[in-house]
């Protein structure tokens, strides 16, 4: 059989046409209904039509469709990566190329790159690339019955929780998310602008999302931000405790598992039936919180880094 040659087309900067953005989409949703988990996460979605430089597209084409995508984000420190071939597609080398240009794209810095769900094949790719596991993501769930077990915490005294409001608490929500996630690699850079990415995807509710503040002075120290999908089918309905953060000044208080069981609260109202969040493999205080209220793991993704460092650039 004769060699298949593999072309990787490849542009930084967003997609401006409508139906590569469909495409993409619809790689990603064929390769979820064959492995059963979502190839590529919430952030490169919304970076296909991010401006600038710093987002670096790369597509492969078989037979007239989209057979692989992967996408490089040069923003952080490492840059990182996600990629999906389509089944029909697999094995005939289209990952290991589509990888390969990826890493080629930042040849001074080792490029971090997903895999979500743990897949073999995955596993595989990972150590014919020379990569090896540097980061572990957990999803954790549990089922929430009916609202009435969730009658939501007691807010101790010198503390108020109340929904966010769009445009006057922007500013010090993304000063908060800073604060509480500074040492975090994706968290804790967002800006407002990314707040804003959010805020206008569907799911986006801001009676969800709620902050924790001292009285009387109003300083923000915690929030917690609830995500309810749309697009679910038939299934139990699922909701997400998106992002629980406190502020450093205000850690070892419990708050964390204040804000926990007031996102809770709020999903068992809204009709959820399963919760589910995703929290680092070595985040031991956030594990014990959640185990306390009930998660236990669902789902691992992992990050996988090479082995020695940065390649030679030359």
């Amino acid at each position: 059989m004769g060699r298949v040659e593999t072309a990787i087309l490849w542009h930084p900067g967003p997609l401006v046409d409508d139906l590569e953005v469909a495409q993409v989409h619809d790689l990603a949703a064929d390769a979820e209904r064959v492995d059963g988990v979502a190839p590529l996460s919430e952030q490169p979605l919304l970076n296909l039509r991010a401006p600038g430089d710093d987002v670096v597209h790369l597509f492969t084409w078989r037979s007239g469709e989209l057979a692989g995508y992967a996408q490089v984000d040069r923003r952080g420190a490492p840059p990182s990566a996600e990629l999906v071939v389509r089944p029909a597609h697999r094995r005939h080398g289209l990952g290991f190329h589509l990888l390969a240009s990826a890493q080629d794209r930042v040849p001074a810095h080792p490029l971090h790159v997903w895999a979500h769900g743990d897949l073999a094949a995955a596993r595989s790719l990972a150590a014919r690339s020379g990569l090896v596991v540097a980061r572990e993501l957990l999803v954790l769930a549990r089922p929430l019955g009916p609202a009435s077990g969730h009658p939501g915490p007691t807010v101790p005294p010198g503390l108020r929780v109340r929904p966010f409001s769009p445009g006057p608490d922007d500013a010090a929500w993304v000063g908060a998310n800073a604060l509480a996630f500074a040492h975090h690699p994706e968290q804790g850079r967002l800006t407002v602008d990314d707040l804003h990415a959010r805020t206008r995807e569907d799911w986006f509710d801001p009676a969800g999302l709620f902050l924790l503040e001292r009285e009387p002075s109003g300083e923000l120290v915690g929030f917690v931000w609830t995500k309810v999908p749309t697009d679910q089918g038939d299934g139990p309905r699922e909701g997400e405790i998106y992002v629980v953060g406190v502020v450093p000044d205000a850690q070892g208080e419990g708050l964390g598992r204040l804000l926990t069981d007031v996102g809770l609260a709020h999903l068992a109202r809204v009709g959820v039936e399963v919760a589910v969040l995703y929290v680092d493999g070595d985040n031991v205080p956030a594990l014990r919180t959640y185990e306390r209220a009930g998660f236990f793991r669902r789902e691992t993704h992992v990050q996988y880094a090479p082995a020695h460092g940065p390649r030679d650039a030359g």
